[in-house]
């Protein structure tokens, strides 16, 4: 049955949405609007779309109704390599870049895939680094994909995809990296599918950067054709969020056009080739009337350990032509001092405020004097910590941590970031003991069972992960879903609960 919308709903219901949501849908977009509540309505068991906007706009909804309506508001369309100059750019410019700087320091890497869809972005990009790291068994890489839609995740999880996702895909993409099924469907090969994890994220909510969820210390992160659906507001604090989750140095990617750069002007923008891009680097950003000028930094000529993988196949061969430049051109004047930087000493507030806004080198500045006043400020310790980590230095990191401890030893959230930092440093026996020490501490500390869960998942030990995320689960159930899970910077029980359980269900799918 073919049913009609009246314009005084359509606007009742953008209203309502951008006042509960954040999404934007201006009247040029209300036909995708209409199509969105077409598809909702037998979620929300109803039969007709007027009486369905009434009923969402005259009730208050749960977190998880309102999450049904966005993934009927968002689209999940993508595919392999999507956009050949973004992914040039990466191959031939950035990544050559981070992967020389991290075989000094770490081999380590971070990508985070901000509302990855159904998977196609993250699995690229372990496609592409699988290609380029030859040693790549020896690297810690983490792709951490995230999405709203629980249907998109499962479907990203299952690595299972038809002819339609490779359109304009280089053939050998899919000849070297998939099996095909029975069905005439192409499966992701397993290696690059271990290479990504899927976690449930909603970019609305204030819980990222954290260690709890992984989403702090990037190098990459792709956020394409997300942003466009949320109103300026929205906008600006994802923005913020995902500045403060990038290293220095890292990269945001978006979708050419999606919004107006002005919402990037604390990165600098960097032109490689077609591609444009927004770099972290610590310093002012470039004035708008800048914003077309190129960059004056020649790219290193040298050859890389790993050049000869990039003169076998580039993905898109046609784009051959190559940036003279990678860094915009530096301010000419010093950057004006920030509000927050008030003359003499510096305090902890005054660290805590820069840390929250992303300024990690400035932190560590503060801190560093503000220890040398004052040596036994755990408090201080531990957030400086927490700047070496996001600042990608787990070295220092962990450092500063184990003298947090050795000042105050009964505090569990000092023993629990020190696990964090052991985790991503690759060192499992020294986390799990952090963990214990934080549930001697106090066993009702969730991010650590979650953690422990997450940790024996990954041993093979299914048993002793089930028996962490019921205990976490047990103890997020007597919490109000807003309220924050200490610990855990910022989650909400009812979010960290959403987290734990799309975990659990991932891995028993995956076990059938």
């Amino acid at each position: 049955m073919r049913h009609t919308i009246s314009e005084s709903s359509l606007s009742m219901l953008n209203e309502f949405i951008s006042a509960n949501m954040g999404l934007l849908f201006p009247k040029n977009r209300w036909p995708d609007l209409k199509r969105g509540i077409m598809s909702a309505i037998r979620d929300f068991n109803h039969k007709d779309p007027e009486s369905c906007i009434h009923w969402l706009t005259s009730s208050p909804l749960t977190k998880s109704q309102i999450e049904t309506l966005a993934s009927h508001l968002t689209v999940g369309e993508t595919y392999f390599f999507r956009d050949k100059n973004i992914f040039n750019a990466l191959e031939m410019h950035i990544l050559p870049k981070l992967i020389h700087a991290r075989r000094k320091t770490g081999k380590r890497l971070r990508l985070w895939s901000a509302g990855c869809a159904t998977g196609e972005e993250p699995y690229s990009l372990a496609i592409l680094l699988s290609k380029m790291i030859p040693d790549l068994s020896d690297w810690n890489i983490t792709i951490l994909a995230t999405d709203i839609n629980p249907r998109f995740l499962k479907k990203a999880s299952d690595g299972v995809y038809t002819k339609w996702s490779f359109r304009g895909t280089p053939e050998w993409v899919k000849d070297r990296y998939f099996r095909k099924t029975k069905d005439g469907h192409y499966r992701i090969d397993p290696m690059i599918r271990k290479m990504v994890s899927f976690s449930y994220l909603n970019l609305m909510d204030n819980c990222y950067p954290s260690m709890t969820n992984n989403t702090n210390a990037m190098n990459v992160i792709f956020c394409r054709n997300v942003l466009m659906y949320f109103s300026p507001e929205y906008t600006r604090q994802i923005v913020n969020r995902m500045y403060r989750s990038h290293v220095e140095g890292g990269w945001m990617v978006v979708s050419p056009g999606e919004i107006s750069h002005q919402y990037y002007s604390q990165f600098n923008t960097v032109h490689l080739n077609e591609a444009i891009l927004y770099r972290k680097d610590g310093r002012q950003a470039p004035s708008e009337k800048n914003f077309k000028v190129k960059p004056r930094f020649p790219i290193q000529e040298t050859l890389l350990d790993n050049q000869r993988y990039f003169q076998q196949e580039i993905l898109f061969p046609e784009q051959t032509d190559t940036a003279d430049e990678i860094m915009p051109k530096p301010p000419e004047a010093p950057p004006e001092p920030r509000k927050s930087q008030e003359p003499g000493q510096p305090s902890y507030r005054q660290a805590l405020k820069l840390f929250e806004r992303g300024h990690y080198t400035e932190v560590a500045e503060s801190l560093h004097k503000l220890l040398s006043r004052d040596q036994n400020d755990a408090d201080a310790m531990t957030l400086l910590a927490r700047t070496y980590a996001n600042k990608g230095n787990l070295g220092k990191a962990a450092e500063w941590c184990e003298k947090a401890i050795s000042t105050d030893k009964l505090n569990p959230s000092f023993h629990y970031l020190l696990s964090t930092i052991m985790v991503e440093l690759g060192r499992v026996e020294k986390a799990v003991a952090a963990l214990k020490n934080v549930l001697y501490l106090d066993d009702n500390f969730v991010p650590a069972y979650f953690a422990l869960g997450n940790i024996n998942r990954q041993l093979g030990k299914l048993k002793e992960s089930g028996k962490n995320f019921d205990n976490a689960i047990s103890i997020l159930d007597g919490m109000q879903t807003e309220e924050i899970v200490p610990g855990s910077e910022g989650i909400t029980a009812g979010r960290l609960m959403e987290v734990i359980k799309f975990s659990a269900s991932q891995e028993a799918a995956h076990e059938k």
